[in-house]
């Protein structure tokens, strides 16, 4: 399994309303799997400044790097690069580069106090390149704050992941049949045991005809994840039922 762990602090109000559904945990688990690093813990906070730097002292120690999204933008409620700054123990400033860029977007005539906002950045952060709405993001430590609006995040990480690959791409394989998960669980079991190099998840789902399951197994190694995989198929067919096999783990995004 992968040696470089990440988490995600998901960042507001209105993902935690209800309001927002939020897109950038699989946006940012997709994209380090790629690299060879897992998203092992993803938290959703308010645009609370006591939660945001309590969060970042829990994580920052405990994971090899910590992405942020949201809470950057040009509004009262946009506090990110505060409890950030407070979390490092830095002053927050405003950054010259960071100025020059929302000028050039905007213009020097609208370039507002509130576009400002967003200019303000803590001392001795790298800016992050923002390819669509040029308001960076930044890197403090192994801390990555981005935008919340997903096409920003998405364009951003997208210009990071060069500099944070880990190793080999996390792959997965699935299997799904019309099974019941708890008939299948102590060969599950056992399957696991015999692959301790293998993540295997169980994903039970419902169709218009019945029950099913996707068992998805997830690792480095191609080999060891199709002989996981068969042994899965082996199982399912001992019940009586003939699997289907995937590459990805699509079939389970249906489970709930």
């Amino acid at each position: 399994m992968p040696d470089r762990t990440a988490c995600v602090l998901v960042i507001g109000n209105e993902v935690l309303s209800g309001r927002t559904r939020d897109a950038n945990i699989p946006m940012l688990a997709t994209g380090l799997a790629g690299l060879g690093i897992a998203l092992r813990e993803a938290r959703i906070i308010p645009d609370v400044h006591e939660a945001i730097v309590s969060a970042l002292h829990d994580v920052r120690d405990r994971f090899d790097l910590v992405f942020t999204t949201g809470g950057i933008g040009p509004t009262h409620d946009d506090i990110t690069a505060e409890a950030v700054s407070a979390a490092f123990g830095v002053e927050l400033e405003q950054n010259p580069d960071a100025v020059k860029r929302l000028r050039d977007y905007y213009g020097p005539e609208h370039l507002t106090p509130a576009r400002l906002r967003m200019a303000r950045i803590p001392s001795g952060a790298a800016l992050l390149d923002n390819p669509v709405s040029a308001a960076p993001g930044f890197c403090i430590g192994n801390v990555y704050v981005l935008a919340g609006v997903p096409r920003i995040a998405a364009a951003c990480f997208d210009l990071l992941k060069p500099g944070l690959a880990g190793g080999a791409a996390i792959i997965s394989r699935a299997v799904s049949a019309a099974v019941r998960e708890s008939d299948l669980a102590v060969s599950l079991g056992g399957i696991q045991a015999s692959f301790p190099d293998v993540d295997i998840g169980s994903y039970p789902f419902m169709t218009p005809t019945g029950y099913g399951v996707s068992i998805v197994a997830r690792g480095t190694d191609p080999e060891r994840l199709d002989q996981a995989a068969a042994a899965v198929a082996d199982a399912m067919r001992a019940l009586g039922v003939e699997p289907f096999f995937a590459d990805h783990a699509a079939a389970a995004d249906e489970s709930s």
